[in-house]
């Protein structure tokens, strides 16, 4: 992967000059948000933020109210100037520092590089859904004629193309949104700012919207740096999260090691009601072949109790099955419920199934152990009951 934005030592503050200049000998000292405050009259907004953001991933901003989440998302367009540290933003060979580039260097991010999602739906009511999809492409200058071919392309890419010509009154809040994400695809920029743009939205919409972003980054493959408050989300969307405290990034990391491998006590507490199966997949609790027993001859036990074996080839592909001593036929997870019931079945994952779907499918065979298969339907590994309870109740 390449990079597409990096942060490096950024530290980002409100107030005059005097005061930022009180205030970064603080920072420097680890002072917190209330005593730089209360000293310098000066409010901390981030402070040595430090983040890579690889292009094609969901990165998610995490933390409370007043974490420093989206101060630190509007200082990659350079809607909050950064006091100190570096913050570059990379498309293909081209690359700017937003912190010390040029007006151009700037125009260009804003208008080329990087889009924008609010909260707030922020759409003009004066304008029909095409002419808010297509604001930008106008201010950008972009003939009338080409202009309504690209909004018409992206407003069937959020399903909206049929209320092309209607006023945002006239939509629901999770249509309205979808005419913001339209109108941040309508730029083509490769890097998309989303900044709780969920958030105001009903639960059922906003896990509709969640997983139409899912299906559009499917086929994209934007660059998004999202803001959002709910774990829940951030667990589901992002590929990395970065848990933020007092305007300090205190831990970034898949979303399984977020939750498996809290770095303090603040991301411990911040995770405590997380529901493990939102996240976790068969990797994360498998047990490897080399660590289960040896049966003979070929074959090997996938769990404790020697209930189930694979009999494997020299390329570790399983070319016999045994369940409870009588022979077994080996099947997808995916296959659950269209098999019929007259032969013993060890059911087999990937690497991405679902933890649920996995213990859906030791429920269906009584449970017994789950085979992990890789891409060539090489045997590598097993999940048994008890891998299932340690990665469960593990925190």
């Amino acid at each position: 992967m390449t990079t597409a934005v990096e942060f490096q030592k950024v530290d980002i503050l409100f107030g005059d000059d005097r005061q930022k200049a009180a205030a970064l000998p603080l920072v420097d000292a680890g002072a917190s948000r209330a005593d730089i405050l209360a000293e310098t009259g000066a409010v901390l907004g981030c402070a040595g933020c430090d983040l890579t953001v690889e292009r094609g991933e969901i990165s998610v901003l995490m933390g409370l109210s007043g974490s420093g989440k989206s101060t630190l998302l509007r200082a990659v367009n350079r809607l909050n100037t950064v006091a100190r540290g570096d913050v570059t933003v990379h498309d293909g060979d081209w690359q700017a520092n937003v912190v010390t580039c040029s007006e151009a260097e700037l125009r260009k991010i804003r208008r080329e590089c990087v889009a924008m999602v609010f909260q707030q739906f922020a759409l003009l009511p004066w304008r029909t859904v095409a002419e808010n999809v297509g604001f930008g492409l106008e201010l950008a200058g972009m003939p009338a004629k080409e202009r309504r071919a690209r909004v018409m392309a992206q407003l069937e890419l959020v399903h909206l193309s049929d209320w092309a010509d209607k006023y945002a009154h006239e939509l629901s809040g999770g249509m309205q949104q979808r005419v913001g994400l339209a109108r941040a695809f309508a730029t083509q920029a490769p890097i998309l700012l989303m900044d709780e743009p969920f958030s105001a939205l009903d639960p059922l919409i906003r896990t509709k919207l969640q997983d139409e972003l899912l299906e559009l980054q499917e086929r994209l493959k934007k660059t998004i740096l999202f803001v959002s408050h709910d774990l829940e989300e951030a667990l589901k969307i992002g590929n990395r999260i970065s848990i933020m405290e007092g305007g300090r990034i205190v831990q970034t990391g898949a979303p399984e090691d977020i939750v498996l491998r809290p770095e303090n006590d603040y991301v411990r507490d911040f995770i405590a009601n997380v529901n493990p199966l939102s996240v976790l997949t068969a990797w994360n609790v498998m047990r490897d072949v080399r660590d289960l027993e040896n049966a003979g001859e070929g074959w090997m036990w996938l769990d404790r109790r020697r209930t189930t074996r694979f009999k494997l080839d020299a390329n570790m592909l399983v070319v016999d099955a045994e369940r409870n001593g009588a022979p077994a036929i080996w099947v997808s997870c995916d296959n659950m419920e269209k098999l019929p019931e007259d032969r013993p079945k060890v059911y087999w994952a990937t690497a991405g199934t679902p933890l649920k779907t996995v213990m859906q499918a030791m429920h269906q065979s009584q449970t017994a152990p789950v085979a992990l298969f890789d891409e060539a339907s090489r045997f590598v590994g097993a999940i048994g009951i008890r891998d299932v309870l340690r990665a469960v109740i593990r925190r």
